[in-house]
């Protein structure tokens, strides 16, 4: 090993500690909201998370979750996800360590990245957003190692393990196929152009990468044991498995099943915005200033190149297909996220820009010491201001508004009651403290939205314990002919319980109203026969003790 890869590992070695030492005491210790609660559910029940599946990031929940046991469930996750968006960060860092050497621009690199709201603000809960983010700083890395490659043996062994990433990263979020889309024809043009490439070697990478989606056997797998008080999907049949691989629920292509549209040009619009934000305008002119200086430069034009693709692709793609209102910032939210595959690009480009800005500025004054400093300062300097803005937002080691919740709704229900949820704050956070913490076992829940698939009641109706349905799905249009249900029948199959909507109802099916009325209960509605009097004076005294969940305003 040169000095310089020495350094270059050494220097990734120190980026990861930092960036843990950032990461873990930020991360929340209880369940969070969003898709959080349910998938950490689905790891602690090993059942199947919603599409499309998301496998490799179950298996390594639970085996998290079983390397810390002393930890709550969340925690661990949480843990795990801190950990693995520290690793994407330093693949970032090795990734321009290899393009031009250790020093300021990989730092800025790995380090702009880890400080940004978006990586700091996802890495610190249960989401799968940090290992897609390691996979696409392995890539990365992979390419920048393939096109540094001294001979072919080094290109074939490589180019195997990213094909492996590749299936891999695959098994975790589907939005990463768009880069490897750009870096597949690119690796068969690099090895044709080279004479290396061949039949035998086609299908060894061919192996390596279907060997990436070996994870996905655990889906029809846990599908058909079925042990799992929580899952989603039918997985036993091909159909089954592929309507969820291919997110049919959703909307394959889309973020959301929804007629919804918003233009091309204002979400690029936001895109860039939020870059400006986010990221700051020096990083954007760096990262301009790496494309046009590093594209000189024959040892990474070509990966300089490859990474641009790769951004205008996944921007315009992303921007095309992404069917969300961002006027509403809890659809902005949810939009942004997926702004992290694109920024990883822009990172690694700011990166470039502070190496080949410094090179430049060497080779036309002299004085490499004093440019190196001025890096370095800057770089130093542009992170700690970049610490001290997103630090409060991204500190979520008090936060414990979700599970707060969750435990206050559940212990206000009376005995043996039916919860019916609607929406991921009370259906996730209940899912994850009923099953995984095991609080209020006499209760039963049932999710609104998944009555209406044909598979909940075929798959789930056994873990339920008590809950009677009367047919094999909810669907108020057609019950009679396709031995389904309204809401109504429901009800009087259910009279033995009390049951509660939380929170609300859904849409579209008024049948119960004839049949049906609904009295306060907190942010829930109890649900009771239209025949029962509603004595004021009696229902005060019984909710009286009701939780209080109440919140400082802009606390966290």
């Amino acid at each position: 090993m040169s000095a310089e890869q020495r350094g270059s590992w050494i220097l990734t070695g120190a980026v990861v500690a930092c960036v843990t030492a950032l990461y873990v005491p930020c991360v929340q210790k209880t369940v969070p909201g969003g898709d959080s609660g349910e998938l950490i559910t689905t790891a602690c029940e090993l059942g199947v998370a919603h599409p499309p599946g998301y496998p490799l990031f179950t298996l390594l929940a639970r085996f998290s979750m079983c390397l810390l046991p002393s930890f709550s469930p969340a925690h661990s996750v949480n843990l795990m996800s801190s950990l693995l968006g520290a690793a994407a960060c330093g693949c970032l860092c090795i990734t321009v360590c290899r393009m031009t050497g250790p020093g300021p621009g990989a730092v800025l690199a790995a380090g702009l990245f880890a400080v940004s709201r978006l990586s700091w603000q996802w890495s610190v809960v249960a989401e799968v957003f940090s290992l897609n983010n390691l996979f696409i700083g392995l890539l990365f890395f992979l390419t920048t190692s393939f096109q540094r490659a001294e001979n072919s043996t080094q290109r074939r062994k490589i180019a195997r393990w990213g094909a492996l990433c590749c299936g891999l990263g695959l098994c975790n979020q589907h939005t990463l196929v768009l880069y490897v889309m750009v870096i597949i024809p690119w690796i068969f043009y690099r090895l044709y152009t080279l004479k290396e490439l061949s039949f035998v070697g086609l299908i060894s990478l061919g192996l390596s990468f279907l060997t990436g989606f070996l994870p996905y056997l655990y889906l029809p797998v846990s599908s058909y044991l079925n042990a799992a008080r929580w899952s989603w999907g039918d997985q036993t049949t091909l159909s089954g498995l592929l309507n969820h691989l291919l997110r049919t629920e959703y909307g394959t292509f889309s973020l959301a099943k929804t007629e919804t549209s918003v233009s091309l040009s204002s979400m690029l619009q936001a895109q860039l915005d939020h870059c400006l934000l986010e990221l700051s305008p020096p990083a954007l002119v760096l990262a301009g200033a790496g494309l046009l200086l590093s594209t000189q430069d024959r040892r990474c034009s070509s990966v300089t190149w490859l990474l641009t693709v790769m951004l205008l692709v996944y921007s315009l793609f992303f921007a095309w297909r992404a069917n969300l209102d961002i006027s509403r910032p809890l659809l902005l939210g949810v939009v942004e996220r997926f702004w992290l595959q694109s920024d990883a690009v822009v990172c690694v480009l700011a990166g470039l820009g502070v190496s080949c800005c410094r090179t430049q500025l060497e080779r036309r004054f002299g004085r490499g010491g004093v440019w190196n400093t001025i890096s370095w300062v800057f770089t130093l300097a542009l992170l700690a201001h970049l610490v001290h803005t997103n630090h409060r937002s991204c500190d979520q080691s008090s936060n414990s508004v979700v599970e707060k919740f969750g435990r206050e709704l559940l212990a206000s229900v009376p005995k043996d009651s039916l919860i019916l949820t609607r929406g991921d704050l009370p259906g996730n956070s209940l899912r994850y403290l009923h099953y995984c913490q095991g609080l209020r076992a006499d209760v039963r829940l049932v999710d609104q939205e998944m009555m209406t698939y044909s598979w909940y009641v075929a798959k789930l109706a056994q873990h339920l314990p008590g809950v009677h349905f009367p047919g094999r799905f909810w669907d108020p249009v057609l019950s009679e002919q396709k031995n389904t249900f309204d809401f109504r029948q429901f009800l009087l199959r259910n009279t033995h319980r009390d049951v509660f909507a939380c929170i609300g109802l859904s849409d579209g099916d008024s049948s119960w109203e004839q049949s049906f009325t609904r009295w306060p209960w907190g942010v829930c509605d109890y649900l009771v026969p239209v025949q029962k009097q509603f004595h004021p004076e009696e229902w005060a005294q019984r909710t009286r003790d009701i939780y209080n969940w109440t919140e400082p305003h802009n606390r966290l």
